[in-house]
């Protein structure tokens, strides 16, 4: 019940005690949510968990991309979507703290302050759940399909039984049920930071690979575009598109990371969050060229859409490098179920007044990771999900809702430079937005036409 004042404006003490009370039971509640609970991290927190957030299953698919592109249209949308997405990030970045003394921890209250409090949610909600639902359906799904590929190459010639794709996808799915209960982003630190390495480690060896294979084939590799009919270049060009999309991932957990760093009138956050992701960017400019430009050297229009897939020499190599990509996505599934178990775990205790404790937790995060694992396993088609979910969902929350968000919040002058790299921003996006998903579930209808269920 609200407290109630009187004729003169004023609060009774038992009105005033009462407020106090539900202030205090709202701080408990924030304390115990995992974006909220903990703000000790350092910059460098900001710099692996980005790395993490988006060096992973999309840069594997780039060389695939490219033979969808081509050399120039390949090359121009990688450098295109690095610089509009790191200017995307940056404005992110600075909206965090848009209202001196105020923080917006998660993208749906910035969506809110720009927005209104209803159509801020309608608009950022829907679109960020299919970006993370959606991405640890893929992170699950790739984590079963390298386990497999380490299981062949580490059996091939010895006369193991063949396993399928089902049980390995379970398998990682059984790690991903323990790590669930870590509480917050602080507690998954160390395995963000095991998994950023582990993502630099197999993007070297997928390059470096590639690179020793595209010289000892040189001159037998077609660059012509993967598919040969105009109708089908069309649909595998839109597909592309939403592959590059999905590599540049990271802004639908940005402000959460960023929430968990502390911030002062002479510290504030956007100090130390930006040289963390200034870091990063460097860190995946130097991954995600090598692996698209020299995967696609090597092998032109035969690359498969998972670039460790296509290679098979040398043997232990290729073997770690699944396995380093099995450690990397166990780190990146965790960093984007976090804001999710956040929507869930607030929705559970403040609108349906669940108690805070570890049932709540136990029980909605391992129906989560359930879910996740049921769908990976129903729909494994690789290539159709990232294209399909890299235009329908990504392109919104990375290419152009920060900067509508920006327009909103700021309100740059008309015809300023502000104003036209924002709507230029916006154009681009809704066209990848548009374009993408539809050759993305063309390619998902291809592979489901033929295949088996639980096969």
């Amino acid at each position: 019940m609200a407290a109630r004042a009187n004729k003169y404006g004023e609060i009774s003490e038992g009105g005033r005690g009462a407020l106090e009370g539900r202030r205090a039971q709202e701080r408990s509640v924030d304390d115990w949510l995992p974006i909220t609970s903990s703000r000790n991290a350092k910059w460098w927190y900001s710099a692996f968990h980005n790395v993490t957030a988006m060096v992973g299953a999309g840069v594997l698919s780039l060389p695939y991309a490219m033979s969808e592109l081509g050399w120039g249209p390949g090359i121009a949308a990688l450098l295109l979507s690095w610089i509009i997405t790191l200017y995307t990030l940056w404005q992110m970045v600075e909206m965090h703290e848009a209202v001196p003394g105020t923080r917006f921890d998660r993208y749906h209250e910035l969506g809110q302050h720009a927005f209104g409090d209803k159509l801020g949610l309608w608009i950022v909600v829907p679109q960020q759940l299919v970006v993370e639902v959606g991405l640890n359906i893929v992170y699950m799904l790739t984590g079963g399909k390298s386990l497999q590929k380490f299981h062949e190459i580490v059996c091939k010639g010895r006369g193991c039984k063949d396993i399928k794709l089902t049980y390995f996808t379970m398998i990682f799915a059984s790690v991903q049920f323990v790590l669930s209960q870590l509480p917050n982003f602080d507690a998954i630190s160390t395995i963000s930071l095991a998994a950023a390495i582990m993502s630099i480690c197999y993007s070297t060896i997928a390059w470096g690979a590639s690179l020793d294979s595209g010289w000892k084939a040189a001159g037998q590799v077609n660059y012509h575009l993967h598919e040969t009919s105009a109708a089908g270049k069309v649909f595998g060009f839109f597909e592309a598109l939403g592959d590059v999309a999905f590599a540049y991932a990271g802004h639908n957990v940005v402000l959460e990371i960023q929430a968990t760093i502390p911030s002062t009138p002479e510290m504030p956050s956007k100090k130390p969050m930006w040289k963390g992701v200034v870091v990063a960017y460097v860190i995946i400019a130097l991954h995600y060229f090598p692996v698209a430009l020299i995967g696609y050297w090597a092998f032109g229009n035969a690359v498969k859409d998972n670039i460790l897939l296509t290679l098979d020499k040398p043997k232990w190599l290729i073997a770690t490098a699944n396995m380093m990509v099995v450690l990397h996505v166990v780190g990146s599934y965790q960093v984007y179920a976090m804001p999710v178990f956040d929507m869930i775990e607030m929705v559970l205790v403040k609108k349906l007044r669940f108690p805070p404790g570890l049932p709540v937790r136990l029980v909605a995060r391992t129906a989560y990771v359930a879910f996740t694992m049921f769908i990976a396993i129903t729909f494994p088609f690789f290539g159709g999900l990232l294209g399909f979910f890299g235009g329908f969902a990504f392109a919104p929350t990375t290419y152009f809702l920060p900067c509508i968000m920006w327009l909103a919040i700021h309100k740059p002058k008309r015809f300023s430079l502000s104003w036209f790299t924002n709507w230029i921003c916006i154009v681009l996006g809704f066209m990848l937005m548009i374009l993408s998903p539809i050759g993305g579930l063309r390619r998902i209808i291809k592979n489901a036409w033929d295949y088996n269920f639980y096969s």
